[in-house]
């Protein structure tokens, strides 16, 4: 016989609730008055993590370079620029301009009010200065902010996320059998909260012939350099052919390695670009500003617009 027999012997209904049935009406009401005040106190996971979100994507103010230089204090995006291999070398989804932000666990993102360090970061292909992708330059040995940073001066690189209560710290460290990054098992890049040696970087002039030259002199904006980690020596990189899965989608993996080609060069894997702002226009960086076009191709203009008339 289906369903639970009565004093009576007849079958109770489907419906028809049996024992201390009470208990349950007081533990969903219990259940309803623990969710409105989570609700109105902005405790739920949801409205964590929207503003973890928000935090992560609201738009900031890149710093505008006077004098053509990078400064103690300035608010920069790193960026690594779009190489010129082959799509057969690399896919073509990789080939794109990246630039390093913070890449939180999905632990910190569904249930934290801040971010938890150690924080891992990663390379994405948003050139737009948001909360997760601008750094700020960090003096390290007691310069001044203002200051020009020079080659082969230690600097730090900071970044708040977004927040306004924290700021992380980019560093590295030699890799053991704990810690490696997780795809290439190369030197791991992350964020921390404490300034330390782990935390010192330097810029690199590009060319190695004349890199001796230009030790002491500043570090240009909106060129590429090499970002060099002090205590390993080793070069701040995005190989491209190792992606990750994030709370934001598919990125790439960031690791201190050194690429050197067949001349003893460094590849393009390890060249970055320190992005400022337009002074022209605030919704756009220096990056994005149209490029003055060379004799050549005004002389072809304006050789095609006589043509034309």
């Amino acid at each position: 016989m289906n369903g639970r027999a009565s004093l009576s012997g007849r079958p109770y209904g489907a419906g028809v609730r049996i024992a201390n049935w009470n208990e349950d009406t007081y533990l969903e009401e219990d259940l309803l008055k623990d969710f409105l005040y989570k609700r109105e106190k902005g405790d739920l996971l949801i409205q964590k993590s929207q503003r973890l979100k928000n935090n992560f994507l609201q738009q900031m103010q890149l710093s505008v370079s006077k004098d053509g230089f990078i400064h103690f204090g300035d608010t920069v995006m790193l960026l690594s620029p779009e190489n010129n291999k082959s799509p057969m070398e690399n896919y073509p989804a990789v080939c794109g301009n990246l630039t390093l932000a913070v890449n939180p666990d999905d632990v910190t993102v569904h249930s934290a009010d801040s971010l938890q360090v150690p924080c891992g970061v990663s390379a994405v292909k948003s050139v737009n200065p948001v909360g997760r992708n601008t750094f700020r330059i960090l003096s390290v040995e007691g310069n001044s902010m203002g200051e020009p940073i020079r080659f082969g001066q230690n600097f730090g690189l900071g970044t708040t996320g977004g927040f306004t209560d924290q700021m992380l710290y980019l560093a590295s460290d030699h890799k053991s059998f704990l810690r490696f990054a997780k795809k290439s098992y190369l030197q791991q890049v992350f964020l921390t909260d404490e300034l330390s040696y782990l935390t010192c970087w330097q810029a690199t002039f590009l060319d190695p012939q004349l890199r001796l030259e230009y030790e002491g002199f500043p570090v240009p904006a909106n060129t590429k350099v090499l970002i060099t980690h002090c205590h390993t020596n080793r070069g701040l990189a995005v190989p491209r052919n190792y992606w990750i899965r994030s709370y934001f989608g598919k990125e790439y993996e960031v690791t201190c390695h050194t690429y050197l080609d067949s001349h003893k060069a460094e590849e393009d894997k390890n060249y970055w670009i320190i992005v400022t702002a337009n002074p022209s226009d605030d919704k756009i960086t220096m990056f994005d500003r149209p490029k003055p076009p060379s004799e050549e191709t005004g002389e072809r203009e304006r050789n095609e617009l006589y043509a034309g008339t």
